[in-house]
């Protein structure tokens, strides 16, 4: 466990269960926009949707299955940038274009069988409250939207788009080991393909 860092977290030591929940996680289901990105959308002369993703997000994603916990994204919007960026991170559960998300979500724990306590998702608006209640552990961006502030257990210092995943994989690493040595896998030459 990193002491130091979940330190800077009152709301674990005020509620012990979060810390416990962190540490037995084995799947993190993430939404994108509002999450992964600061929710705005950009549009070219031709129609195509520009998303920026924030690259400390990337590390994070790919660091996660490493340490034993699966990543997901599930999302309403679609488009050929999210997929290029789901590509590169190895997502293997990606579920784009998903306006009914528990459907999606029923679909995934199928596919990963496993408590609702081992599982945690990420998200920013009313959409994400369709999921939210089947987890074990919910978690927000500090500018969610209020509903989901008022349900959400964890509630994450980072906005939209501002580095949300890689916080989240500081809790579940922090929660389990130091983080330099969470973080050595991260120094390999090979990790830092397609970050």
């Amino acid at each position: 466990m990193d002491a130091a860092f979940l330190a800077s977290y009152p709301m674990l030591s005020e509620q012990p269960q979060l810390l416990h929940q962190l540490q037995s996680l084995k799947l993190v289901v993430f939404d994108v926009d509002g999450v992964l990105t600061d929710g705005g959308l950009l549009y070219t002369e031709q129609g195509e949707t520009i998303k920026r993703f924030n690259v400390k997000d990337g590390v994070a994603m790919k660091l996660l299955p490493k340490w034993g916990v699966s990543v997901a994204v599930i999302t309403a919007k679609d488009s050929p940038a999210l997929h290029q960026r789901m590509k590169e991170l190895n997502v293997e559960h990606f579920y784009p274009g998903c306006h009914n998300k528990a459907a999606a979500f029923a679909d995934l724990t199928t596919k990963l069988p496993m408590p609702a306590s081992q599982i945690a998702y990420v998200g920013d608006d009313v959409i994400d409250l369709q999921v939210m209640p089947s987890v074990g552990l919910a978690m927000c961006p500090a500018d969610a939207h209020t509903l989901l502030l008022r349900h959400c257990p964890l509630i994450l210092s980072k906005s939209a788009g501002q580095g949300v995943a890689r916080e989240v994989a500081d809790l579940i690493l922090a929660s389990r080991m130091p983080l330099e040595e969470a973080y050595e896998l991260a120094k390999q030459p090979e990790f830092e393909r397609h970050v």
